[in-house]
C-alpha cells in the first residue's frame, strides 16, 4: 500500500477495523453509505430523454463529500472499498465521478474484512463493473417512477403521507390476502381414535396407536356419535400385531446461510426481527474487537443470495472436522449446494472468516445478541460439510377385527450433523416403541377419542413472510429487512404476538392499488422485473429498454387512476364541538380520526376513541389507540390531563370486540 493512497470505505466501523488491519500509511474514510442519489423534491427522471436520471449531492451528505475532497487532494492514489453488491458498486461509481478525474481509481472488492482477504483484494483491484451500476441506476429509477406518481394517488384517495412501492406493496398483498383466506377458512370438523396399548405379559411403558383404516379402506370420522359408536364397537376387539416395518432414514444437513435463510433461522430460534438480524450481521461483519488480536470481521459479507464457499474455507472446515470430531463425522466427498437462478456467483455464502474462531473462544468480546447471532451461523456452517443424521423408523401395523391402527417411533442411529447443529431436545427418539413382534396379542389400556377441526392457513411471520418473497421472486437480499421495516412503520400492518396482521389502512391502500395498478400488484410481474434487472447486471439485457417496457403500461394506468380516483368522505353522526358542522373520518400515518368537515375554515380534529373507559377513577376519558417509537399502545383521551396508559386493552373490552368481528 502506498503512503499516499486513501481508501473510502461504508461505515466507521469498516474503516476502523481496516485500519487496524493494514496500519497508519494511508488515509481511510468512510462515506456513510449514498452520497449520490435523486432530488426528494422532484422525479428527477427525464422520461423522454431515455430515462436519463438527475443525480444530486444529498444535502446531509454535503459535508462528507468536502471532507473526501480535500483528504483525496495530495493522494495519487484511491482505493474505493465499498460493499461487493450493486448498491456497493453504485455508491462508488457515483464518488469517483464528484472527485478530480486525474487520480488513479480502483475498484477493491472482498467479501470478508480479515487481514488476508483484504491483503489479497488490494493487490487485485479491478476496474468498476459498469453493469452492475447499471442494474442498480434501472432499479432506482423504478422505484422512484412507482414512488413519485403512486404516493400522491393515496394522498388524493386516503390521506397526505402514505407511500407506495413496487415490491412494499406487492408484500402488502401477501399479507392482505392471506388474511382474507383466514375470514373465508370454514374449519371442518374431524375425530381421531387413538388406542393407549401395551405388551400383555409384562409392566412396562405403554403406546399410542391411532386408528386408520377399516376394512382396508381409509377412515374419515365427521362427528361425536360416530367416534363414540366406533369406540364401542373396537373396545372388546384382541388388538393384534399384523406387521411390522423398520426404514432407515438419512436427513441432511442444510446449505450455509444467505441472506433470507439468516433472516427466517434467527426469528425462528432467536425471535430476531429481519432488521435487527440485519444490524447484528453488519456488526459482526464490520469487524469486533477480539482482544490482542484487535478488531476483525467474524462473518463474511451478510447480503448474499449465494451458497458458495471458497475452497480455502472449505479446506479449513473439513480440516477442522476431522481434527475435532473425527472422520465419521466428516462427509466423505465435498457436498456443494446449489444456488438459485441469477444468484450472484462471486458472493460466498454466510459464514464465519475463520472456523477456528469457535463461539465459546470470542463469548466474552461479543454483546448477547452478536453471541447468539454468531452461534447460529457458525454451526449452521460446521454443519454443512458433516454427514447425515440416520434414524431408523419403526412402524407397526396392528389389527383389531376388521379395523387397523398404525404407531410409529423412531430412533436416532447416528446423530451425524446434529452434533453440532439443532442439537436439541426435539432430536431425542420420538414415541420409541417397545420390542414388539408379529402376531403377538396386546392389551389394550383405552381407546381416546379426540374432536379436532381443520386450520386456516397461518398468518405470515418475519421468517414466513421471507421465505414466501424469496420463493416468489419478489425483492433482493438487501431489501428484505427494509420492506418489512416499511410496512409497519407506515402502519399497514401490526405484528401481534409476532404474525402480520393488516390494518384497515393496509386493506384500503392494498385494494386500491390492486384496483388501478393491477400489473404493478401481480406478483409474477414483480418477479419478472427483478428478473429482467438481473439480465441487465449480466448484460442481456439494458436499463433503458426495461424501463421503457415497464413505463409504457403504467402510464395508462396512471392516466385513468389520475381521471378517476376521488377523496373518500365518510360522515359520522357526530357534531364538530366547535362550529356544530358534521364530522368525518380521515386518515393519517397513525391511523384513522375525526375531522371537522368544513376542514380548512374549521381545523377541529379528534381521536377516535376505542369506546372503552378510562381505567382511572378520576377521569371521564376513554381509551385511544395512540403510537410512539415501539409500537401501539392505549391513552386517554383527556390527554396531558389524564396520563394513563396501557399496552393491551382489559381482557372484557377485548373479549367483547372479538365477538363482534365473528
Amino acid at each position: 500500500m502506498k503512503k499516499n493512497a486513501l481508501i473510502i470505505v461504508e461505515s466507521p466501523t469498516k474503516a476502523n477495523t481496516i485500519s487496524k488491519i493494514l496500519g497508519n500509511s494511508y488515509a481511510i474514510i468512510s462515506s456513510m453509505g449514498h452520497i449520490i442519489d435523486l432530488p426528494e423534491e422532484r422525479l428527477g427522471v427525464d422520461i423522454d430523454n431515455g430515462f436519463k436520471s438527475e443525480y444530486i449531492i444529498m444535502p446531509a451528505r454535503t459535508k462528507v463529500l468536502n471532507t473526501i475532497k480535500k483528504e483525496s487532494k495530495d493522494k495519487q492514489d484511491i482505493f474505493i472499498a465499498t460493499d461487493p453488491d450493486r448498491e456497493g458498486e453504485a455508491i462508488g461509481w457515483h464518488l469517483m465521478n464528484q472527485l478530480p478525474k486525474e487520480k488513479k481509481y480502483h475498484r477493491v472488492e472482498f467479501h470478508e474484512i480479515t487481514r488476508q482477504a483484504i491483503e489479497t483484494a488490494f493487490k487485485k483491484p479491478r476496474d468498476f463493473d459498469l453493469k452492475m451500476v447499471e442494474a442498480q441506476i434501472a432499479r432506482r429509477t423504478l422505484d422512484r417512477l412507482v414512488g413519485y406518481f403512486l404516493s400522491p394517488l393515496l394522498w388524493k384517495k386516503l390521506a397526505r403521507g402514505l407511500s407506495a412501492g413496487r415490491v412494499q406493496s406487492v408484500a402488502l398483498r401477501l399479507i392482505v390476502e392471506r388474511e382474507r383466506e383466514i375470514h373465508k377458512f370454514k374449519p371442518k370438523e374431524y375425530w381421531q381414535i387413538e388406542a393407549e396399548l401395551s405388551k400383555l405379559e409384562q409392566e412396562g411403558p405403554t403406546f399410542i396407536a391411532r386408528l386408520d383404516k377399516i376394512n382396508q379402506a381409509k377412515l374419515e370420522i365427521d362427528n361425536q356419535r360416530q367416534a363414540h359408536e366406533l369406540v364401542e364397537d373396537i373396545k372388546d376387539k384382541t388388538f393384534r400385531v399384523d406387521q411390522i416395518k423398520e426404514t432407515e432414514r438419512k436427513t441432511l444437513p442444510a446449505a450455509p446461510f444467505i441472506t433470507s435463510t439468516l433472516q427466517q433461522e434467527a426469528f425462528n430460534r432467536l425471535r430476531f426481527t429481519a432488521r435487527k438480524t440485519m444490524i447484528v450481521a453488519q456488526q459482526l461483519y464490520e469487524g469486533i474487537d477480539i482482544g490482542v488480536k484487535g478488531p476483525v470481521g467474524l462473518i463474511t459479507y451478510m447480503r448474499t443470495d449465494s451458497t458458495r464457499v471458497s475452497d480455502e474455507a472449505i479446506r479449513e472446515l473439513r480440516g477442522y472436522i476431522k481434527r475435532y470430531y473425527g472422520d465419521k463425522y466428516l462427509e466423505p466427498g465435498l457436498r456443494v449446494f446449489k444456488t438459485k437462478k441469477f444468484a450472484q456467483a462471486a458472493h460466498e455464502a454466510i459464514r464465519p472468516t475463520s472456523v477456528e474462531r469457535t463461539p465459546e473462544s470470542i463469548k466474552d468480546f461479543l454483546t448477547p445478541d452478536q453471541n447468539k447471532l454468531y452461534e447460529l451461523i457458525y454451526r449452521r456452517f460446521l454443519a454443512s460439510q458433516m454427514t447425515a443424521q440416520v434414524y431408523k423408523v419403526t412402524t407397526v401395523y396392528i389389527l383389531a377385527d376388521k379395523y387397523q391402527f398404525i404407531a410409529s417411533g423412531s430412533r436416532i442411529i447416528f446423530d451425524g450433523f446434529s452434533i453440532a447443529y439443532n442439537k436439541s431436545e426435539e432430536d431425542n427418539d420420538k414415541n420409541s416403541l417397545p420390542d414388539l413382534k408379529e402376531n403377538e396379542i396386546l392389551n389394550l389400556i383405552k381407546l381416546n377419542p379426540t374432536q379436532h377441526f381443520t386450520k386456516p392457513p397461518a398468518r405470515f411471520s418475519e421468517g414466513s413472510l421471507v421465505r414466501a418473497l424469496e420463493q416468489e421472486g419478489i425483492g433482493r437480499p438487501s431489501t428484505y429487512a427494509p420492506i418489512i421495516s416499511t410496512l409497519t412503520s407506515r402502519n399497514y400492518t401490526r405484528r401481534i404476538r409476532g404474525y402480520f396482521h393488516p390494518t384497515e389502512l393496509g386493506y384500503k391502500v392494498c385494494d386500491m392499488l390492486v384496483e388501478y395498478f393491477p400489473k404493478i400488484m401481480d406478483i409474477k410481474f414483480t418477479a419478472k422485473m427483478e428478473e429482467e434487472l438481473d439480465e441487465i447486471e449480466e448484460g442481456k439485457n439494458n436499463r433503458t429498454t426495461v424501463l421503457n417496457d415497464f413505463y409504457s403500461p403504467f402510464k395508462v394506468h396512471l392516466e385513468f387512476a389520475q381521471n378517476n380516483i376521488k377523496k373518500e368522505v365518510v360522515f359520522t353522526d357526530q357534531s364538530c364541538e366547535r362550529c356544530g358542522k358534521p364530522m368525518v373520518e380521515k386518515w393519517g400515518r397513525k391511523g384513522k380520526f375525526l375531522s371537522c368537515s368544513d376542514f380548512p375554515k374549521c381545523k377541529y380534529s379528534k381521536a377516535i376513541t376505542t369506546g372503552v373507559a378510562c381505567p382511572n377513577a378520576e377521569c371521564d376519558g376513554e381509551l385511544v389507540e395512540r403510537r410512539s417509537r415501539r409500537g401501539f399502545f392505549y391513552g386517554c383521551s383527556n390527554f396531558p390531563k389524564c396520563r394513563f396508559t396501557c399496552r393491551n386493552l382489559p381482557v372484557e373490552e377485548k373479549t367483547k370486540e372479538k365477538e363482534k368481528e365473528n
